[in-house]
């Protein structure tokens, strides 16, 4: 089974206006309200990809029963531990060019937590769990660690998708794959990175510090996949970018997905790929057809 796990889920509320106006009053021209959060992202294309999942996490308020309203019309599986505190919600301005204003999410209490940590203690050998997104800081620096360490006891597999220490943290402990961006890759290293190579360097650089896979997306450009058997490049395949939100989350259900499903790390590389532009293309997360039309599109050299 994949599980993802998602501490700071989201209503991420959509709206567009043709011509805003700052301090004055504006009229929508649309306007979506979909799930959010990394991990639940995850779960969403793992099941167009009809890849059996769990998604658990917190979820509290109205606004977390939208959430798990929208699983289960979906038919996810989902298990999340109910909090006090509303989830919050985050706006996609797009006004010509697309503003984020991200909500701050709900406190989580230490029974709450706990309630988590004992879910997660059903993990068994063979598992994959996937970890996503920034953690709360009502949860403290070291709280993927905790889950991480469950998977270690259990003999199950972690992906971790994150950020800054809590990245550094884990790759110590020999996670299944990392996916940054190359921007984010540089920002880990503390460098600038301008070229192919370089990308390829600073991926290396993740393995040796305990990554079995990297994934290195490069938008427009294409991604880069390393593991011990060598260096691929994928293509990126044509097509209008409409949506920013959960291509990097779409690509890892992408590999995640089909390696568990084939254990084949290069057509898991390419559904990664696939189903990462897929979203990129869509007004929400990628749907099966277009993710099966765009494979065909996507040719991996190994450099």
């Amino acid at each position: 089974m994949i599980y993802t796990v998602t501490l700071n889920p989201s209503i991420d509320y959509i709206v567009e206006v043709e011509d805003l106006k700052l301090g004055s009053l504006n009229r929508m021209t649309r306007d979506l309200k979909l799930p959010g959060g990394k991990g639940i992202n995850v779960s969403r294309v793992l099941n167009t990809l009809e890849v059996p999942n769990t998604a658990t996490g917190f979820l509290g308020g109205f606004t977390g029963r939208y959430i798990e309203q929208w699983l289960s019309e979906e038919n996810i599986s989902s298990d999340f531990v109910t909090v006090n505190d509303d989830t919050r919600i985050n706006i996609k301005l797009k006004a010509g060019e697309e503003t984020e204003i991200n909500g701050t999410g709900p406190v989580i209490r230490d029974t709450e937590a706990e309630a988590l940590v004992l879910k997660l203690e059903a993990l068994q050998a063979g598992d994959n769990l996937v970890l996503s997104g920034s953690v709360p800081p009502s949860l403290g620096g070291a709280f993927y660690s905790r889950l991480i360490d469950i998977c270690k006891r259990k003999k199950a597999e972690f992906v971790i998708d994150t950020t800054g220490q809590a990245l550094k943290d884990a790759l110590a402990l020999e996670p299944l794959l990392v996916k940054p961006n190359h921007h984010e890759l540089a920002e880990l290293f503390g460098v600038r990175i301008n070229t192919r190579d370089e990308i390829i360097t600073y991926g290396r650089r993740l393995m040796e510090l305990g990554a079995r896979y990297v994934l290195v997306s490069m938008a427009g450009e294409g991604a880069l996949f390393i593991s011990d058997q060598g260096v691929y490049y994928a293509n990126a395949p044509k097509g209008k970018v409409k949506n920013s939100v959960g291509a990097g989350d779409s690509m890892i259900a992408g590999f995640v997905g089909t390696l568990s499903m084939t254990g084949d790390v290069l057509e898991a590389f390419r559904t990664g790929v696939a189903s990462g532009s897929a979203t990129a293309f869509s007004d929400d997360l990628a749907e099966k057809a277009l993710i099966g039309q765009l494979r065909s599109q996507i040719e991996i050299e190994q450099i």
